[in-house]
């Protein structure tokens, strides 16, 4: 009887020391788990090249539309390359501000990108940036353009353009230098494009009345009056005569020199 009870004691304590050493490695691995969820997560690109590659790609996606697929600029982006705020970046310092929060008064949205893929980005536009100071860059720099003399230029504005006849430095071209810059300065310059024309439609009974020309076909003629009113008349039953600002842009065409380009474009720099 005494054997038999030693021989059960015996059991349990093997039974025992059994379900310990099973529940042991499910305590081990439950802390290994929660370790490996609490645990950093390992960089998602391996080096600058990697970063730089992934960030082409998002860039490619998100932004090419608008800044051209080099960040050189497109239709209506600016060239990055040359921006004075991706040249103060660091470490995306300026450019992540403006990539989240987006620039809604120029047409810019904002964009959700993670940490890691908003730092790849960064680094993509950083290397279009490096390739652009060795040369590389496709776009034209406000600086190629600043080749000319702004006293010639200045002579040639008052004088043989005849471009103060319509324009005045300190009235309608004031500041025109700190909205447009570079190529877009000079295709101002050569054919400004929503500029409209002027015209005086005389009605029947001789009165004259001028205006913003806003509709011109073989039947009809619109404008808009001194007080902004819009007003039209049908043809022939009223005669009027424009004053077409783009044609006058047009005709100088034939007597630009290169010379007068430059120096004209060195003097409109001046007007900030």
């Amino acid at each position: 009887m005494k054997k038999s009870h030693a021989m059960l004691i015996l059991a349990a304590m093997v039974m025992v020391i059994t379900c310990l050493g099973r529940r042991t490695p499910v305590f081990a691995a439950s802390d290994a788990a929660q370790e490996k969820v609490q645990a950093p997560a390992a960089p998602v690109h391996a080096n600058a090249s990697t970063l730089v590659a992934a960030g082409g790609l998002l860039f490619q996606q998100n932004c090419a539309f608008c800044h051209g697929r080099d960040a050189e600029g497109g239709e209506v982006g600016p060239d990055l390359t040359q921006s004075d705020l991706v040249a103060r970046d660091v470490g995306g310092s300026t450019i992540s501000e403006v990539v989240r929060n987006g620039r809604p008064e120029k047409g810019m949205p904002r964009f959700n990108f993670s940490g890691p893929d908003l730092a790849s980005v960064v680094a993509f536009i950083h290397a279009q940036e490096a390739k652009a100071q060795k040369g590389n860059r496709r776009g034209v720099d406000a600086a190629d353009l600043q080749t000319g003399n702004v006293e010639a230029g200045k002579r040639y504005f008052d004088g043989a353009g005849n471009c103060a006849s319509c324009h005045s430095a300190t009235g309608d071209l004031a500041g025109i230098a700190s909205r447009y810059k570079g190529l877009k300065l000079e295709e101002r310059m050569l054919y400004p494009e929503d500029v409209k024309s002027k015209v005086v439609v005389t009605l029947p009974s001789g009165e004259k009345i001028a205006g913003t020309l806003e509709y011109l076909d073989e039947f009809t003629i619109g404008m808009q009056d001194a007080s902004g009113r819009y007003r039209s008349w049908k043809l022939p039953s009223v005669k009027y005569s424009v004053d077409s600002r783009i044609d006058a842009h047009v005709k100088q065409f034939p007597k630009y020199t290169d010379a007068d380009i430059h120096n004209l474009m060195a003097y409109l720099q001046t007007m900030r």
